[in-house]
């Protein structure tokens, strides 16, 4: 396992909330982070079939691009009922000619799951891969998940992507309508980070 020795960490994404996600979880640690967008970087084309397969493509594009150290992340839901669907195509199912539009993809989700009628629990889980890569083309990988069910109607207004339709395992509420900073603490992304923090930067 290499650790993460340098000062200056460049997160792969254009996503201010995940962004501000990791510069939290990093926080502790004294790294002064940059994106892709301060480094004026495109994001690469996700062609892999797996989470960690896209999270090690941006990762090294941006490492490759900056000549430093660069995190990134893959991150979707599956659904047990639809065989792990949408899995790593979770952005693709909201896509429109106008943006993304998470609740139309949140209904695709829930009607496809009526269709087949899928039992009840209706769960799933949320995973996110972790990959850091150094300018040479080593890398790290780090998974994560939190598993729980989906649920409906959609409930809150907190968080992004499919959150209001996602209860965690232990909870009463869906990520919609947790605190965006208590989720952050328990999320696939927290335990994707933990191991991430325990073997780079503790």
């Amino acid at each position: 396992m290499r650790r993460f020795d340098g000062k200056d960490l460049v997160i792969a994404t254009h996503n201010q909330g995940k962004l501000e996600e990791i510069a939290d979880l990093l926080s502790p640690y004294g790294v002064s982070l940059t994106s892709n967008a301060d480094h004026g970087l495109p994001e690469p084309d996700e062609t892999e079939t797996t989470f960690a397969g896209n999270a090690r493509i941006k990762a090294h594009a941006a490492a490759k691009a900056t000549g430093l150290p660069a995190l990134s992340d893959d991150s979707g839901i599956e659904i047990d009922g639809l065989d792990g669907a949408p899995g790593v195509y979770t952005a693709d199912w909201a896509e429109t000619p106008d943006g993304r539009d998470f609740k139309m993809a949140m209904e695709r989700s829930w009607a496809a799951l009526e269709t087949v009628s899928a039992p009840f629990p209706r769960t799933a889980q949320f995973c996110c891969t972790l990959v850091l890569a150094w300018p040479d083309g080593h890398d790290e990988v780090f998974p994560g998940v939190m598993r729980g069910q989906i649920v409906w109607p959609m409930r809150g207004d907190q968080g992004h992507g499919y959150d209001p339709i996602f209860q965690p395992d232990g909870y009463d509420i869906t990520f919609g309508e947790m605190d965006r900073w208590e989720k952050n603490k328990i999320s696939h992304r927290a335990d994707a980070f933990t191991k991430l923090i325990a073997g780079c930067f503790a």
